[in-house]
């Protein structure tokens, strides 16, 4: 899976504890461009989804694809 959904950066930056600015530091990208995303009003350029997905599993989360969760949904976790 390439892209990520904003539930899944939403949760993924609850598993780490992070705010918006948290992850906006690293990847680049401001605080309004995530929180947009999150809310779903706007879908970052390939680019930027790809930094935020780099971030996230650098940080040791590992993104779930459709089928992948017990409910059959997509989701995140944390590596063992």
């Amino acid at each position: 899976m390439t892209d990520i959904t904003p539930a899944q950066c939403r949760a993924a930056r609850s598993l780490l504890n992070w705010s918006q600015g948290d992850l906006a530091t690293p990847t680049q990208i401001t605080r309004k461009t995530i929180s947009d995303f999150e809310k779903g009003s706007r879908i970052p350029l390939a680019e930027n989804l790809a930094a935020i997905k780099n971030v996230f599993e650098a940080a040791d989360v590992i993104f779930l694809a459709e089928g992948e969760t017990a409910v059959g949904g997509v989701g995140v976790r944390l590596k063992k």
